[in-house]
């Protein structure tokens, strides 16, 4: 039995559907969330293209779509202006009118580049979001953030489009390499670190993925659901609930650019970030002294890293440039306990001597 979540933002509402073989449906799906559209434009990668475009297609043609279709390279180095040109010049050769939709399938690059196409080409049009890793399904698919990568970091140039529906099928999550799927874990575990302490020790007690697959649904539901109470709150990432879910980030994005965004995936490096974040709420007496050997444990369970090798001036850039920073400040996302979060600001020069002391320590 599927599960469906509706996302209540006045006037951009959608749903998120959660249902295996859901792919084989997206037409019906698409059909009923997109009255009156013709033309869907699907934006895939080279990895999962193969995959599950010509089910997809199948399904939206069955349903009255005519269908085009653009592959980008699979990896974060697609997520730039050079692809986003590419994509635009490609949705004008298909003559897309501002009646017709995009539908990204794919992991969290694809939903973003798409997202973002989707958002400002003709000022705007209709999006689908159907994510095929871990990590898109539980938190990139859902909220509305477009971006695409600058040369002086990552997501530097975005916007807030939310998509029309999100459809998740668990089952392609099977196909995913081990290493992917265990990144998108790295997001899983945040959520239990940030709201919900008994998720955390749910997952503490399924170390594998075959039990963890056992749950998918269950799991999937538990995260977009709080993804989406998140997003209702504080859609545009300003007030504070939806700070909460970049537990891990912004520690986490340094790793991202001391690897020059390849030595190690986005999960990989929230699953480090989360563990420094709270040693580093240790340091400040705000975190019990057992949660970070928690955090490490389980991340060393799934096979993602706990730590990676950083420097100051690193951890410095990922600062300056990190997006929740508030002119001189920067607002790190600290545990009072396991299962709940708090925003705790510091002035630039503090945090990074907490990094210091946390380098040092």
């Amino acid at each position: 039995m599927g599960k469906t979540l509706r996302v209540d933002l006045p006037g951009r509402e959608y749903d998120i559907l959660i249902d295996r073989g859901i792919l084989d449906r997206s037409g019906t799906l698409c059909k009923a969330a997109l009255p009156g559209t013709k033309k869907l434009f699907i934006v895939t990668d080279s990895q999962v293209g193969p995959l599950y475009y010509n089910r997809l297609k199948a399904s939206l043609e069955s349903a009255g779509f005519q269908c085009f279709v653009h592959v980008i390279p699979a990896g974060e180095s697609s997520k730039n202006a050079v692809q986003l040109s590419l994509l635009w010049e490609e949705m004008m050769s298909a003559r897309l009118t501002r009646g017709d939709a995009v539908a990204a399938l794919g992991g969290g690059v694809v939903g973003d580049l798409a997202g973002f196409a989707a958002a400002t080409v003709l000022r705007g049009i209709d999006f689908v979001q159907i994510p095929t890793t871990l990590l898109a399904q539980v938190d990139s698919s859902v909220g509305g953030k477009v971006a695409v990568d600058l040369a002086a970091g990552k997501n530097l140039a975005g916007t807030f489009w939310q998509p029309k529906l999100v459809l998740m099928d668990p089952d392609v999550l099977r196909t995913l390499p081990l290493p992917v799927f265990m990144a998108g874990m790295a997001e899983v575990i945040k959520y239990g670190c940030i709201a919900d302490s008994a998720f955390f020790a749910f997952l503490e007690d399924r170390p594998g993925r075959e039990q963890i697959m056992d749950e998918i649904e269950p799991i999937l539901h538990t995260c977009c659901d709080l993804k989406r109470q998140a997003v209702k709150a504080d859609e545009r990432d300003t007030a504070g609930p939806r700070m909460l879910l970049n537990f891990g980030h912004t520690l986490g994005h340094a790793y991202e650019l001391a690897g020059r965004y390849t030595a190690w995936s986005h999960g990989e490096a929230v699953a480090a970030g989360m563990c420094a974040a709270a040693r580093i709420g240790v340091q400040l007496k705000l975190t019990p002294p057992d949660v970070p050997e928690r955090i490490i444990r389980i991340c060393a369970s799934l096979g993602l890293p706990t730590s990676i090798p950083c420097t100051i001036e690193d951890y410095a850039a990922a600062v300056g440039l990190d997006k929740k920073c508030m002119g001189e400040d920067i607002s790190l996302v600290l545990l009072e306990e396991l299962g709940k979060a708090v925003i705790y600001s510091l002035r630039q020069e503090d945090a990074l001597e907490q990094i210091r002391r946390f380098l040092n320590g």
